[in-house]
């Protein structure tokens, strides 16, 4: 784990960052990249060095070279006092939860959120005595009404996982800040190059960075991030969990950074040119991604961030399960599959009415989460119209 590498570091451009940061050429003999350090034994040399302080390492789990060279880059990123790695979003997440509440807290979580982070919350935390309850995601300062004595954490995900509600996060930390409530934000979507939750009064700051960060689809990854007030207390719960990212997976993690920004500008343009595309499709009843004019959020959304991701959603006419299957089996681009934030783009449908509790998803149709990867942007238009031809003709 490591903190902040300084003031000149943050005033560096994101581009610049991502390229520079982390990386220790004059100790690595020259070589770009920092190495994958694999190892559980650390020596000493001496007995003052074992009993001491002072060594940078002492034992793999608490971190190595190649975890922190993204520490440091990510840290820098979100303008944070710190940041810890594991081996998954969930697991990152998991652990910053468990840096804030204790038995007999109570949590209020945005209706919008990662279903995982709703499972874990509510049977998880649960058993040990947490209750966790769950608000409109667009109900900004209005959140004031739900806080009570034992509130203690507030959880946002802005857009919010598979419906993209855009939170008024400055409304809701100027709510939490006084009274001494944690905000938690996922910010998986737009990344640290495109919101800045922490400048916004969020305090923890969480990425599954199997997506965007490795932005290659070939390792599972997470990371947390706070301010100098809940630093200490995630540090510490990391390293009391043992939880750890593998030496392998941060290797991959740094390398897909190299290249965020520019993945990040390219998908950003393909996925608004899609959206806009089939915003305008006959077949197509409503597209939900914030920085289309049409979205409910989007003067929030133009106000605190600078760009979009790669994910949306449509909405398109129900029609049975054999319609659908004509629709989806004939891709050619897009595949189906869970994750998102690769180079490869994605479709899958999905049920938001299933999970939602403090807000019932009433948006009638059949609704499709779509990630728009690096291909051609006609191709893409050509596989997409393809398949609600398929779907229209079922």
């Amino acid at each position: 784990m490591t903190s902040s590498a300084g003031k000149d570091a943050r005033s560096a451009s994101p581009e610049t960052i991502l390229t520079h940061s982390g990386r220790r050429t004059d100790e690595q003999f020259g070589f770009v990249n920092t190495p994958v350090y694999r190892g559980s034994t650390v020596l000493f040399r001496t007995l003052d060095d074992l009993e001491g302080t002072g060594a940078p390492y002492r034992y793999g789990r608490t971190g190595n070279p190649s975890t922190q060279a993204v520490e440091t880059v990510i840290t820098e990123l979100e303008g944070a006092a710190g940041t810890v790695l594991a081996p998954s979003g969930l697991a990152a997440i998991s652990t910053a939860l468990l840096s804030v509440v204790s038995a007999g807290d109570d949590i209020l979580l945005s209706d919008s959120v990662y279903e995982p982070t709703r499972l874990f919350c509510r049977e998880t935390l649960g058993r040990m005595g947490v209750t966790t309850r769950f608000y409109d995601p667009r109900i900004g300062a209005g959140i004031a009404n739900l806080v009570t004595d034992r509130t203690r954490l507030i959880f946002a995900e802005s857009p919010g996982s598979l419906t993209f509600e855009v939170q008024d996060l400055p409304a809701i930390a100027a709510v939490a800040g006084p009274r001494g409530i944690a905000v938690m934000v996922d910010n998986s979507w737009a990344t640290p190059l495109f919101y800045k939750p922490l400048a916004l009064g969020a305090d923890i700051v969480v990425h599954a960075g199997t997506k965007m960060f490795i932005g290659h689809s070939d390792a599972m990854f997470g990371t947390a991030s706070a301010n100098a007030e809940w630093w200490p207390r995630l540090q510490r719960t990391h390293r009391l969990a043992g939880i750890c990212a593998s030496p392998d997976d941060a290797y991959l993690a740094a390398r897909g950074l190299r290249t965020l920004a520019i993945r990040m500008k390219e998908q950003r343009e393909r996925a608004l040119e899609l959206a806009r595309w089939l915003e305008s499709h006959p077949l197509v009843s409503q597209v939900l991604h914030p920085a289309l004019e049409s979205h409910p959020d989007h003067a929030l959304f133009r106000r605190d961030f600078t760009g979009s991701g790669s994910l949306f959603a449509m909405v398109i006419e129900e029609k049975p399960r054999a319609a659908l299957a004509a629709m989806l089996d004939g891709l050619e681009l897009f595949g189906m599959g869970y994750s998102w934030g690769g180079y490869e783009s994605l479709c899958i449908p999905i049920h938001p009415e299933r999970i939602r509790t403090a807000t019932p998803w009433t948006t009638k149709g059949c609704m499709f989460r779509i990630h728009v990867g690096l291909e051609g942007i006609e191709d893409l238009k050509a596989d997409m119209g393809a398949a609600l031809e398929r779907y229209a003709a079922a």
